[in-house]
């Protein structure tokens, strides 16, 4: 129920059938009280659109749930074994290069470029931009970062699905000049035909299925509608579903980029993975505000841009209880019936 401030009240309702009521109305307060708070219900449409872009990084509200446990089930395994989950898929490399993602708050394109030389000179292997404001605002950074590392070093391009289908071309065929390795998640990953348009138009590959479960990334597998394909654990159901994915692009001869998950556990059971194949050219480096409660972490590159498989068991990390006991507000625990 939403409630006015002149007493009028709204109603609805949800879908729960297997006990989930109580959690989808913990997660209704606990995640957009915030949007809906202090809003006119006349701009119905306006909230719509912001809650769908809110949505879009909502990626636990999906079969992320699921690949969380089979994250844990994995370092179970290999902590019982005694190996690495890496070694107990088939370890095909145990260093992985890695690219550099760029800070969302830089404002100038003198900035982009000063980071991208940093991030060059750190030895990193690439650097990902993630602009977002539209073609007048976003080519000069994205013009400023080539000038500034020169033809060789790889650049790709993120918007995050902020693109019109119109600006996606645009910025595409610039991107087409500069010599961009990708261009990813231009226009939403779920708008398959002009994601399949926009790749036929630019030489720039197409990076896609970012944001798709794991059963809609096989129809854009196999009707080869994007030129390269997104997957990591926590959206594309765990390690179990992503070694599926790499499985469907080897068969069907298209290629993969492993995705961060923005969470330090579930990166490094990324990075397992990544080590299980060669069709991931990249591990993603994101931001190290990103990287916290772990000790020694196996996410930092080396001198050389790489990131290593770590040598312990299962995931082979090390908590930092300290650090995570100091950031803990609850504990859940299941009971035994």
């Amino acid at each position: 129920m939403l409630s006015t401030d002149d007493g009028s009240d709204g109603y609805s309702m949800s879908y729960g059938t297997n006990g989930e009521g109580r959690g989808c109305a913990y997660l209704l307060n606990d995640i957009y009280r915030c949007d809906i708070l202090g809003t006119d219900p006349f701009h119905s449409e306006a909230m719509w659109h912001q809650l769908r872009r809110k949505n879009r990084h909502l990626y636990a509200l999906s079969d992320c749930l699921s690949g969380v446990i089979d994250v844990a089930l994995w370092d179970l395994k290999g902590k019982a074994a005694g190996k690495s989950i890496a070694k107990m898929i088939g370890i095909a490399r145990e260093k992985v290069p890695s690219y550099a993602s760029a800070t969302w708050s830089l404002e100038t394109p003198q900035q982009v470029a000063d980071e991208a030389v940093a991030k060059r000179d750190a030895g990193y292997h690439g650097y990902k931009m993630q602009w977002r404001e539209g073609p007048c605002k976003d080519i000069p950074k994205l013009r400023a970062a080539r000038a500034a590392v020169g033809d060789a070093f790889p650049l790709m391009h993120d918007p995050n699905a902020q693109y019109s289908y119109e600006q996606a071309l645009e910025v595409g065929r610039v991107l087409d000049e500069l010599g961009f390795l990708w261009f990813e998640e231009p226009i939403p990953d779920r708008q398959t035909e002009m994601i399949r348009k926009l790749a036929d138009e630019l030489a720039t590959p197409i990076l896609a299925t970012e944001t798709l479960m794991l059963d809609e990334t096989v129809q854009v597998i196999r009707s080869s509608a994007a030129d390269l394909v997104r997957g990591d654990v926590h959206l594309k159901s765990g390690i179990t579903g992503l070694r599926k994915m790499i499985g469907m692009c080897e068969l069907f001869g298209i290629n993969m980029e492993i995705h961060t998950a923005a969470s330090p556990i579930l990166d490094v059971a990324n990075l397992q993975v990544a080590c299980t194949t060669h069709l991931s050219r990249f591990i993603e480096s994101h931001h190290a505000l990103f990287r916290f409660g772990l000790k020694n972490n196996p996410l930092e590159i080396d001198a050389q841009g790489y990131v290593h498989l770590p040598a312990g068991p299962g995931l082979g990390i090390d908590l930092d209880w300290d650090w995570i006991e100091d950031h803990t507000i609850e504990i859940i625990e299941a009971d035994g019936g």
